[in-house]
């Protein structure tokens, strides 16, 4: 008990030396730690500080300033505003024709082997045009007027997530027998190409459209 009591007075003692010298105490711990901060900078031995940017994918500046993720993403749905019209659209990954002109009557179809959003090349997308005054499938429009649309126009094209914009270069009248459409290029072009069906020889519009900007939802 005597040896308790003893330890308890020392330490009270102990605890009042260190609060009267505290200033003491606090100029020398200020310097111990200025000090050890200097010999870990002089040997690198610092933590770098937390970086805030996203590494998980590249990205770009695209023409307008707007920041742009270069991951490649499927095209889902097209907008043209000035026509009104807005479809989905289908991405194969079959070339079979019977195939790619079945899934024409559900809307717009992305040329398999052409490009995707958010990588350079031609996103090729084929659409019906009609005018017959009564259709019962409304996709056998999809593509109605794209013949009308001028240098400029906007076409907008949306992935699951973000919103990509396109201004129209050219509009041209061709038949199938003028020559293949090509799919590769330095730029991020979308090509959008009216048809009866992938394997008809008649005339058909073809727009050409250079990419502007692209966001995510909400951006």
């Amino acid at each position: 008990m005597d040896k308790i009591v003893e330890f308890t007075v020392r330490l009270v003692g102990g605890t009042r030396l260190a609060y009267a010298r505290k200033w003491s105490f606090l100029g020398l711990f200020a310097v111990v730690f200025i000090a050890s901060v200097f010999v870990l900078a002089v040997f690198d031995l610092l933590p770098n500080a937390p970086s805030t940017s996203i590494t998980n994918a590249p990205v770009a500046v695209n023409s307008v300033g707007t920041v742009s993720s270069m991951n490649a993403e499927v095209p889902v749905k097209i907008e043209i505003p000035s026509l009104t019209r807005v479809a989905s659209i289908s991405n194969p990954d079959t070339t079979d024709i019977a195939a790619l002109d079945t899934l024409l009557l559900s809307g717009a179809v992305r040329y398999p082997t052409s490009a995707k959003l958010g990588e350079s090349g031609n996103i090729v997308l084929f659409g019906h045009a009609s005018y017959l005054p009564v259709v019962n499938n409304q996709a056998y429009k999809t593509f109605n007027g794209i013949q009308k649309l001028s240098h400029g126009d906007v076409i907008t094209v949306y992935s699951s997530d973000a919103v990509y914009t396109y201004a129209v270069r050219t509009v041209e009248k061709k038949s199938a027998d003028d020559g293949e459409i090509a799919l590769s290029g330095t730029g991020r072009v979308l090509t959008l190409v009216t048809c009866n069906s992938f394997g008809a020889k008649e005339d058909r519009f073809v727009v050409t459209a250079d990419f502007v900007e692209s966001h995510s939802f909400g951006a």
